[in-house]
């Protein structure tokens, strides 16, 4: 998904003339601040938006071929723990500075609410709007991860003091895949069983990172995909409920009894962890051409959304058989990848930059209006 926090930063330093202008006085070094971009994480959230848009778009033909179930199982497992990951470790010096919390707001409170009251509209005239139509506290569709990652970067400081910080997220979560009835104000429970992934993105120190670049960690990410891949296929053929990976509600409305919550949470996170590690394990390190788009990644995951809903209200997946066919199938993957990255293009970026990183400079006073620069 750009995130709002500071990407690491290089260090320069130049020479300056001594104040008084004495031709032979030492000079002190003057330090600059330079602000690059990691390609490594730009890429990570570039190829993981084009798996949750093609993963959306499998959401329309799953059930049709056992293999597209299978992939969307797969895929599933991983790509948005993937995300919360690198959202968290983007998060680690979050503290409510005035210029951090400004950048919060704009960079993701206020995109909640736009788009929440964008989707609202759009089942409306559709005539799919839930009752009551419009809420603030019930994230819409895609708007849930907004919503969660306002909450989980608040909740940074605390996870920077208290012990053994992802046991306790663990334990969070478990909790609540065994509670029933949690509702849906604040989608609680995908904000607290996806919490772990946030934490543990805040502990990762970039020299985590940097062993996945090793090549027999590579060579060894090779046959447990496989193996994941095939555990997926004999899942989709067995029917097993896809509501778990979800992580939107507790063992009660799966099926299943209380205890299976906290059983199936650590299980599915132990997977999720090891999937996301060979997904970043084969992420280029270097630039590539769609370095640059990392950088608008939330746009993509916005704006696909709109089409995603707007397909599925016309129906198209009704009219045209052929879909669902392999052919139609491998199309609809390929256009899925195209519109995402299309969408996180600078000239989208530009046309929606209201909407998705608004200054609202005229909202705050002067001190919170220096924000630290940074990709949500």
């Amino acid at each position: 998904m750009r995130q709002t926090i500071p990407p690491p930063r290089t260090t320069a330093t130049t020479d300056t003339p001594s104040p008084r202008g004495d031709e032979g006085a030492p000079r002190r070094p003057e330090v600059v601040r330079t602000t690059q971009r990691d390609a490594f994480f730009d890429n990570a959230k570039y190829l993981a938006i084009v798996l949750v848009a093609m993963g959306h778009s499998w959401d329309l033909l799953k059930g049709d071929s056992r293999t597209t179930e299978g992939l969307y199982l797969f895929v599933y497992a991983f790509h948005m723990p993937a995300f919360i990951i690198i959202s968290g470790h983007f998060s680690r010096n979050f503290d409510l500075r005035p210029d951090r919390v400004k950048r919060l707001i704009t960079g993701v409170m206020v995109p909640y609410l736009v788009f929440q009251t964008v989707y609202s509209l759009f089942d409306l005239a559709a005539g799919d709007a839930p009752n009551p139509p419009f809420s603030l506290i019930d994230p819409l569709y895609l708007t849930w991860f907004l919503l969660a990652l306002f909450i989980w970067r608040l909740t940074t400081p605390l996870w920077r003091v208290v012990r053994h910080p992802l046991t306790l997220a663990l334990v969070i979560a478990a909790l609540a895949s065994a509670s029933p009835g949690m509702g849906g104000a604040l989608d609680l429970q995908r904000v607290l069983q996806f919490l772990p992934f946030f934490v543990l993105g805040l502990r990762l120190r970039p020299e985590h990172f940097h062993v996945l670049r090793r090549r027999e960690i590579r060579i060894l990410s090779v046959p447990v995909v496989l193996a994941a891949l095939a555990l997926a296929y004999w899942a989709a053929g067995a029917g097993l409920d896809t509501g778990w990976l979800y992580h939107d509600s507790g063992a009660r409305q799966n099926g299943e009894p209380w205890w299976a919550g906290p059983v199936v949470t650590a299980g599915l996170f132990g997977v999720s962890v090891l999937l996301t590690a060979c997904f970043l394990a084969w992420v280029p390190h270097r630039r590539m051409w769609f370095t640059a788009l990392g950088a608008g990644t939330l746009y993509g995951y916005l704006l696909h959304g709109l089409l995603i809903k707007g397909v599925g209200y016309a129906g198209w997946f009704h009219t045209y058989g052929w879909l669902h066919s392999a052919p139609g199938e491998v199309a609809v993957t390929v256009v899925a990848a195209a519109v995402v990255t299309a969408l996180c293009t600078a000239p989208v970026r530009r046309v929606f930059r209201w909407a998705v990183e608004p200054g609202m400079g005229w909202a705050f006073r002067a001190e919170s209006r220096k924000v630290s620069p940074g990709t949500l």
